[in-house]
């Protein structure tokens, strides 16, 4: 997570109402966290109240991270969470602790790492048993409430994890706590690992053209995957890995552009990206849709717009800017989070058609059948009764697709008017500064100044109302029931990183000082709070902030690119624009703190790899 710019009302779905007792939750100002407000279960929100109860009654806790558009976090909490039985005995055994991912990313960091130094893969709601002082012993991600037969074999249920849980704890209750200072140290090494390294690759073309080279693309369907798979399975598209690719290879991204815009990942309807495909044809999408991808794939579609002007790419980008104006877009100028992949207790049904719904809506006309033909909705291609409108193979020509626009219209106007999916509210500064460049960019290129000025007004709010007497950034701004919004928790590297990302690329498309300045000012506080003076590279949390029991410095990049990346990228783009030798010395420090990794992984960190191939043009000594 098109070709209609329809002005409609957005209205949020009315919640449920409450069942039960308010819990702690209920004063939190995270969405996510608010929908279990009236969970049976005991709730804390992450703080240190939890853990000193847990210290003082002898009790393990129990971790449960998710976010508000997250499938799986809705069913465990439909399933388990409002489950009285299953919360008695939560509330009996644990300490129950819920968190956000989305507002600590870095608490998200550190478990989910240790969910995977232990073998287990990850995902959310990550779900885990941590000792009373914070320190992992093990975890999943969901848990059905029951024990299930599935293959022949019988998958244990919550209920049964946590009587084994509880029995471990009483009768080798040492035994766990060793585990858990295993599972520590083992964690704190992986993160820290970066730390630790002393490079010496040379920063040379060979690594960025490693790092194009291992990033295997789908030949028939586009899209990042692995060759020995037959490219089958889930397709998330990846932006900063398209990017590397636009930038070194361009002809090899175009396919994956093409089979993304024309697929059921895109929202023919109604604008914007889903988050990703549940199979290798882009067909079937997992509903939901964030703001980061939207962001992301908006400024990569642009890019190849300026480097091909397709009018395909075009059209996509207006539509899915049209979608974040229309839905995402507070009335000060913000980007809202997310969308939820469920309405009407189905995942996806908002967005999905009977036969019967598309024939009532559109009739029977000429252009009807051409419509049917045009987007594949001749048999259902969904749960052997949906259909998901994508464009037939090959798609239609633009000429074509315009013909259709009021057929779109009808069908919008219709989907209108159904329940709709959770709209999380909440303002996150890093993302933010993804859809100021994506406006920015698409501004600058397309010639189109509502874009340059929706990112300008993101800017502005972001700049007045995220930061600090002392120049520094807050990660959130959110409202509890009944109270005005206010920013709040302290940033993260991806905040600062984002934000100067957004800045600058404004700075390309305005030429505004202002721009430009505040990203250097930005850019200090970052260096100061989270940068390693002496490795170089960039802690996620910054040296005042919460002592978790690991610190790492990230380099992936996957739905999301690495803090460490972007702010690489962002010191050689400074460097470019003013020539200042301390953007150049911090940038060739951060790329090189991450050259072992692009040596020996180079497809997991491709913006690392953008960066390095910007530096070596800026630095290149000139011939003879």
């Amino acid at each position: 997570m098109h070709a209609l710019c329809l002005s409609l009302l957005f209205v949020v779905p009315a919640a449920d109402p409450p069942k039960g007792k308010p819990n702690r939750l209920a004063d939190e100002v995270s969405p996510y966290l608010r929908q279990h407000a009236h969970n049976p279960v005991d709730w804390y929100p992450w703080g240190p109240e939890a853990f000193a109860r847990a210290k003082k009654e002898g009790k393990l806790v129990f971790l449960s991270i998710g976010y508000s558009s997250c499938h799986w976090c809705h069913v465990m909490e439909r399933e388990s969470f409002a489950n009285q039985a299953v919360a008695d005995i939560l509330n009996k055994h644990f300490v129950c602790i819920k968190v956000d991912r989305e507002e600590r990313p870095d608490v998200d960091e550190v478990y989910m790492t240790a969910m995977q130094v232990v073998g287990e893969s990850g995902g959310w709601p990550l779900s885990m048993f941590l000792t009373p002082d914070g320190k992992p012993i093990f975890g999943g991600t969901y848990w059905p409430p029951d024990d299930r037969e599935a293959g022949g074999a019988t998958v244990p249920g919550f209920k049964s994890i946590l009587k084994k849980v509880i029995d471990l704890d009483k009768e080798k209750h040492k035994e766990l706590l060793a585990q858990a200072d295993t599972v520590a140290e083992r964690t704190a090494a992986a993160m820290e690992r970066n730390n630790r390294l002393i490079p010496i690759i040379n920063l040379d073309r060979e690594l960025v053209t490693s790092a194009a080279a291992a990033l295997e693309l789908d030949p028939v369907h586009g899209g990042l995957g692995s060759r020995a798979r037959q490219f089958k399975g889930a397709k998330f598209p990846r932006a900063s890995a398209l990017a590397l690719l636009l930038r070194v290879s361009p002809k090899r991204v175009t396919l994956t552009l093409e089979q993304m815009a024309a697929g059921g990942i895109y929202d023919h309807l109604g604008g914007g990206f889903h988050r990703y495909s549940t199979e290798r044809t882009w067909t079937v999408p997992h509903f939901e849709k964030m703001l980061y991808d939207n962001a992301q794939l908006v400024e990569l579609y642009a890019d190849a717009y300026r480097a091909d002007p397709k009018p395909e790419y075009k059209r996509v980008i207006a539509e899915t800017l049209e979608f974040v104006r229309r839905e995402m877009t507070s009335p000060d100028g913000a980007f809202y989070s997310a969308l939820d992949a469920d309405s009407d207790g189905e995942e996806g049904r908002f967005y999905v058609w009977t036969a019967k719904e598309l024939d009532d809506v559109l009739g029977g006309s000429e252009d009807v059948r051409l419509f049917k033909t045009v987007y594949s909705a001749e048999q259902p291609n969904f749960e052997g009764k949906y259909h998901i409108l994508r464009l037939a193979q090959p798609p239609a020509d633009e000429p074509t697709l315009a013909r259709l626009a009021p057929l779109r219209a009808k069908l919008l106007a219709a989907r209108a008017k159904r329940e709709r999916p959770f709209l999380d509210t909440k303002v996150l500064t890093g993302w933010n500064g993804q859809m100021i460049a994506a406006y920015a960019r698409a501004g600058e290129v397309l010639k189109e100044p509502k874009y340059v000025a929706a990112a300008e007004k993101a800017a502005d709010f972001l700049l007045t109302t995220m930061r600090t007497k002392d120049g520094r950034l807050m990660r959130v701004y959110a409202a509890t029931p009944g109270r005005k919004p206010e920013a709040r928790g302290p940033a993260f590297l991806e905040d600062y990183a984002f934000l100067v990302h957004g800045l600058l690329t404004l700075h390309d498309a305005t030429g505004r000082a202002k721009w430009l300045d505040e990203a250097k000012a930005l850019t200090a506080q970052m260096l100061k709070w989270h940068g390693d003076a002496d490795r170089g590279g960039f802690y996620t949390t910054p040296s005042d902030g919460e002592k978790l029991f690991a610190r790492g410095k990230d380099h992936y990049d996957g739905a999301q690119p690495s803090g460490n990346g972007m702010a690489a990228r962002d010191l050689v783009r400074l460097y470019a624009k003013t020539k200042q030798e301390e953007y150049r010395v911090a940038a060739e420090k951060t790329i090189k703190q991450f050259a072992p990794v692009l040596r020996t992984q180079p497809q997991s960190a491709p913006l690392t790899a953008a960066a390095l191939d910007r530096y070596l043009e800026l630095t290149a000594k000139p011939g003879p």
